[in-house]
């Protein structure tokens, strides 16, 4: 059986991206909020937590303070950070509701390819009529 002992944030299981993407979750705040506050582009966010690129000492200090996270722990793991995610309470009619919603979506799109088609066939018959006459 697995580890149960895993530790989700820590260098073995998350990157710095990893570890930024999850503190701004945690804190409420969308990419675009949190570059706002940091006076930043929203896609040199997206570059930090995609690990494409790291923020410079004064903005890590920042995202840290913002995210009330330790800039030890966004680059290692460790140090005072997030505790692991908890087991989300699953209900039931969650998924009966999605499922429901899902296969309405499906007729709809159903419905939409079957008019298309229809939409298609007549223009072909408009097309083929201009043409031999």
């Amino acid at each position: 059986m697995a580890d149960e002992t895993t530790d989700w944030f820590g260098p073995e299981a998350a990157t710095f991206g990893d570890r930024v993407a999850a503190a701004r979750e945690a804190a409420d705040m969308t990419q675009a909020q949190l570059a706002r506050r940091l006076g930043i582009k929203k896609t040199t966010l997206m570059g930090w937590e995609q690990d494409l690129s790291e923020p410079r000492a004064n903005k890590l200090s920042m995202v840290s303070g913002l995210l009330n996270v330790s800039m030890s722990w966004l680059l290692t793991g460790e140090g005072e950070g997030m505790s692991e995610p908890s087991e989300m309470d699953v209900d039931a009619g969650d998924f009966a509701g999605v499922l429901n919603e899902l296969r309405a979506l499906r007729n709809e799109m159903r419905s939409n390819a079957e008019r298309a088609a229809r939409l298609e066939k007549r223009l072909r018959t408009i097309i083929q009529s201009s043409t031999t006459t």
